[in-house]
């Protein structure tokens, strides 16, 4: 055994214990750096005014696939791919020969029972009125002759001086008269009241019809034109020119982008934060600095499992609840699935979904 005063002599001890103190301050140092690192973590995470969320979303992406409703020849297509469009410009049209002749026949049959409708409901004319006068007082004249010279044949008979053909003649024409008149009387009489009221009533229903029908023919005349549903871009054309359209078939996919909206999902335990109405902002990674005006327009009642595109700062195993945020896009910079941050202010809830109404106000929304 070595002395003790040896200065290569370490006691056995101490030689293990050496390593341990060493590695003391070296887990206290990690450890603060570790801290210091999840502090700037949460600085960032942090880095919004107090009492504000900051979700993260996708500017939602919705398409509308319009097609024609009747069937025909596709004989013109306006618009190409990337091509900008607004509500109701005319995008496509199709072969409307036999739609342009159905509506002028049933125009055409609308006018026709226009006329009858209109003579039925007007009356008789004074003229019609004064010729069946006329023509009652003339068979009436004949009918008070023949009348008369029944009458004096009756007389002429006992002295043979008129026969019994005689007599049976002028009471023949006497009868015949009568009913000539008779039926003068009442074609006067029916001029004078004027058509029946359920003349009037058949003619107005057969009427209505017809105009039924000319609406039905101009829709579908109407319907040979494709017009744009609301505003967006087009994303494709299905069809070209010549080909056969049907209902049901897209001619074009217009990605729309008004409204726009960003689709967000918050965590259970901050859904109660959110009300429609409250003012937001909505940052994207494309435009650093740019602060573009937004509502919270939409809170799911229903709560769903984190999609795996959904990025929170949470455990993805949370329950989570979509929000739909309206945002102005006055400069056009903002691209259907671009991601993007909103920060939203809960002290400006007003109650109710505000609808994105950006005219005359600033694009950009600042903190305050």
């Amino acid at each position: 055994m070595r002395p003790l005063h040896c200065p290569q002599y370490r006691h056995p001890r101490r030689t293990e214990m050496m390593p341990r103190r060493r590695l003391i301050p070296l887990l206290l140092t990690i450890t603060l750096v570790a801290g210091l690192g999840w502090a700037g973590i949460h600085y960032l995470e942090s880095d919004t005014p107090t009492g504000y969320l900051t979700l993260y979303g996708n500017v939602d992406i919705r398409e509308a696939q319009p097609a024609f409703n009747d069937t025909g020849v596709i004989t013109q297509m306006q618009v190409s791919e990337g091509s900008l469009v607004k509500k109701g410009d005319l995008i496509a049209t199709l072969d409307d020969t036999r739609y342009a002749a159905r509506l002028k026949q049933a125009q055409q049959q609308a006018d026709n029972l226009q006329a009858v409708l209109d003579r039925l409901v007007h009356g008789s004319r004074p003229e019609e009125i004064a010729q069946a006068r006329a023509t009652m007082k003339s068979l009436r004249a004949l009918y008070e002759n023949n009348r008369i010279l029944y009458k004096r044949t009756l007389a002429l008979l006992p002295n043979g001086a008129a026969s019994t053909e005689d007599r049976d003649n002028a009471q023949t024409q006497l009868k015949t008269s009568r009913e000539n008149y008779e039926a003068a009387r009442q074609t006067y009489l029916l001029t004078v009241r004027g058509p029946r009221a359920e003349d009037i009533q058949a003619a107005r229903a057969a009427h209505e019809a017809a105009v039924a029908a000319v609406t039905e023919a101009e829709r579908e005349f109407a319907d040979t034109r494709l017009y744009a549903p609301e505003e967006g871009v087009v994303e494709d054309r299905i069809l070209e020119p010549g080909d056969m359209a049907s209902p049901g078939t897209p001619v074009y996919t217009i990605a729309l982008t008004q409204p726009l909206w960003v689709r967000a999902y918050v965590p259970e335990t901050h859904v109660g934060k959110l009300a429609p109405g409250m003012l937001a902002t909505v940052t994207t990674d494309s435009f650093p600095g740019r602060h573009y005006r937004a509502w919270v327009g939409y809170v799911s009642p229903t709560a769903e499992f984190t999609p795996q595109t959904v990025e929170t700062t949470d455990l993805r195993t949370r329950l989570v609840y979509q929000v739909r945020i309206y945002v102005c896009n006055a400069r056009n910079e903002l691209r259907l699935g671009m991601p993007a941050t909103i920060t939203v202010n809960p002290s400006t809830s007003t109650g109710k979904a505000m609808p994105p109404d950006c005219s005359g106000a600033r694009n950009a929304l600042l903190h305050p």
